[in-house]
């Protein structure tokens, strides 16, 4: 078998063409990124009522959702790859880094949310540097799972039961 980048018995990728679950992803990210931004126009009245953290927080998930699919669905690895995959990564461990100042829920107290936190500040990391390492089946799929857990589901969490964007939004 071939190996990537020093990972044995590692088959490469057939193509790094965008496939069915990346475009499936992209498409995902921009539904949710028009469900954040149609949150955020119902709920300019509320707006100076928002703390400065959660305003960090939102901006940094925008970036990350708006670089989402343009990540999935351009040429990959050339240099404008490189340099957005690497705002996506900061965009990704702000987001992170900063939900643990958004306590608004659970009397100020951190919530289940906050392990994603922790994994996103674990795995991010591991697909920058599986980019670098040019271990691209291990890249591909950190991504995928990155996208489907930390930026697609929990961003459908903060719809319901009444969190701030589901409240906006069908409020």
């Amino acid at each position: 078998m071939v190996s990537i980048a020093g990972t044995p018995n590692v088959k490469p990728p057939k193509s790094l063409a965008p496939d069915t679950l990346e475009r499936v992803l992209a498409a995902g990210a921009i539904v949710l990124l028009v469900a954040v931004l149609a949150a955020l126009g119902r709920g300019h009245a509320e707006w100076p009522r928002v703390p400065t953290i959660v305003w960090a927080h939102l901006f940094t998930i925008m970036i990350a959702l708006a670089l989402t699919p343009i990540m999935l669905l351009r040429r990959r690895g050339d240099r404008p790859h490189r340099v957005l995959g690497t705002t996506w990564v900061v965009a990704m461990i702000a987001t992170a880094l900063l939900s643990f100042g958004v306590r608004l829920s659970n009397n100020g107290g951190f919530s289940l949310i906050h392990i994603l936190s922790l994994w996103t500040l674990i795995q991010v990391p591991i697909i920058w540097w599986s980019a670098r390492a040019h271990n691209i089946v291990r890249h591909r799929t950190a991504v995928r799972g990155m996208v489907t857990g930390a930026l697609l589901i929990a961003g459908f969490f903060t719809f319901p039961f009444d969190r701030l964007l589901g409240h906006w939004l069908f409020g």
